[in-house]
């Protein structure tokens, strides 16, 4: 895991992560008794949950690409950038043929919340700028 991740991931004792920048904190966690299995990430009062499984097809999807790929961290509601990890996390082509996101207005920020995630497992190493970030596979 990485230095700044603490918990276990699960909902009694979930990961305790920031966004890529450092500047917003959130819980994350698996809930596999969901249907389907989700990954589900506290900020605030919001939650919201991703196929579980975005985990391991994000981490492959990575291995492949062999080189750092941009986050591109955008709401559901405006277009991703082409060619980063939020754009993969909705695209057609993915392995769930779409969004990762489970509830619909809240599908979005793939590429603020699911990167920290597999940087914590130790899956990948994630850029902390400002702006600008990017990831890839470890």
């Amino acid at each position: 895991m990485a230095a700044d991740a603490n918990g276990s991931g699960t909902a009694e004792d979930p990961w305790v992560l920031t966004t890529p920048p450092g500047k917003s904190a959130f819980e994350a966690w698996r809930d596999e008794s969901a249907d389907p299995p989700a990954l589900v990430v506290q900020v605030g009062s919001t939650q919201l949950r991703y196929h579980l499984r975005c985990i391991d097809d994000l981490h492959a999807m990575l291995r492949k690409h062999k080189d750092w790929m941009p986050l591109g961290n955008a709401d559901e509601q405006k277009p991703a950038e082409e060619g980063s990890v939020e754009a993969w996390g909705r695209s057609p082509k993915n392995p769930v043929a779409g969004w990762y996101g489970l509830k619909k207005g809240l599908r979005g920020r793939f590429g603020s919340y699911v990167p920290p995630v597999l940087e914590a497992l130790g899956l990948a190493e994630v850029e902390h700028n400002a702006r600008n970030n990017r990831m890839r596979a470890v």
